[in-house]
């Protein structure tokens, strides 16, 4: 299934959307980093379903169960199992789908694939499998800043929805800014159009999609290799393995095409005695390594793919017909894709940090 991520910091999420419950197994962690499951509480909060306005109605409190891998408040460098159980799961809502395939959605593809499928929210599609990674993703924040990067920083936050986008500027955004508002913009003023926005999507049975910009302060020089598992390459393959996910680009991405070298290249100067960049187009990534310089890459998220209006598609039986959705679904996916994007990052970075303390040793990057 494809459930596993990781090389040394290794997690495995379980679960279907409308079970008994979902949860993370994660291997690799090192002994003595403090964990409660408050520590883990905290992330899962800001993805949980129903906090908002503008998400999903799901009532579910997501309260993590440490099952394993920790002893008096400290990880034991065993693996560590983690347990979110489903309240408020409503199976029936999702009747018709057992026989109707949601166009966009993973039902056909699934069904192509396995010859079945859980057709109650999607099963193992549905974002609510997200909740391991956010889980792991809160050991492994603790981990860097216990053992690699104190200071780093990893701050998502909505870039856009629709064609309405902020103005961010990445240098100077914060936490306490970006989480200030529902929508989890980086920019004060696009709040109220933004939430207007999803607000009227939602009212019309439709959905919207946008993008999350993210930017990483503080990253040690010299993570990533320089072949198949550059840190952009892991990056990009960590975000768009989330739900609704369509690209990524970091740095100047894509606008860079449309630069000369002369204008694209980040040129060398040092600064208290550190080699540092005179701007920072390739996004704190060269030749698949962090260059120390900010990592700043954006994601972009479709249109949540079940809406409240009929459509065109066909039966399992492969008879053409229509459907409308039903549960409970979000009309927008980025206010609660923030937390997620983050915990990918996380993960990326942990990893790379051990393999490069592996690799190099203390003397080196990340050391």
């Amino acid at each position: 299934m494809g459930s596993n991520f990781g090389q040394l910091f290794r997690i495995s999420t379980w679960g279907e959307s409308h079970g008994g419950g979902v949860g993370v197994v994660v291997d690799g962690c090192p002994p003595q980093i403090p964990l409660t499951e408050a520590d883990i509480q905290v992330d899962l909060d800001r993805r949980r379903p129903g906090q908002s306005e503008v998400t999903t109605p799901r009532n579910e409190a997501d309260q993590a169960e440490i099952l394993s891998g920790t002893f008096e408040g400290q990880t034991l460098g065993t693996p560590i199992g983690i347990l979110v159980r489903n309240k408020d799961h409503r199976p029936e809502a999702y009747s018709e789908m057992s026989e109707k395939f949601r166009p966009s959605h993973a039902d056909y593809t699934y069904q192509a694939k396995y010859g079945i499928r859980n057709w109650q929210g999607g099963g193992r599609s549905s974002a609510r499998e997200t909740i391991g990674r956010v889980a792991a993703a809160a050991i492994a924040k603790k981990v860097i800043n216990q053992c690699f990067a104190p200071d780093l920083e990893i701050l998502p936050f909505v870039e856009s929805i629709g064609t309405l986008k902020a103005e961010v500027d990445t240098s100077a955004v914060t936490r306490e800014v970006i989480e200030s508002n529902i929508v989890r913009s980086g920019d004060p003023d696009s709040v109220e159009p933004m939430i207007d926005l999803i607000k009227k999507v939602r009212a019309d049975g439709n959905s919207i999609g946008g993008t999350v910009g993210c930017v990483i302060r503080n990253v040690p020089v010299g993570l990533g290799m320089p072949v198949f598992d550059r840190l952009e390459a892991d990056l990009a393959k960590g975000m768009l393995s989330l739900p609704a996910t369509k690209g990524f680009e970091v740095g100047s991405g894509f606008a860079g095409t449309k630069m000369t070298g002369r204008e694209h290249n980040d040129a060398f100067r040092m600064m208290d005695g550190k080699v540092r960049t005179t701007s920072n187009r390739s996004g704190g990534v060269q030749g698949g390594i962090s260059n120390g310089e900010d990592i700043v890459f954006r994601v972009a998220f479709k249109p949540t793919a079940t809406i409240m209006t009929e459509q065109d598609t066909i039966s399992t039986g492969y008879q053409e017909t229509e459907l409308k959705g039903r549960g409970r679904h979000d009309a927008c996916v980025l206010p609660r894709a923030v937390p997620m994007v983050e915990s990918m990052a996380a993960l990326v970075l942990v990893d790379h940090m051990l393999r490069q303390r592996a690799l190099c040793g203390d003397s080196a990057a990340g050391g």
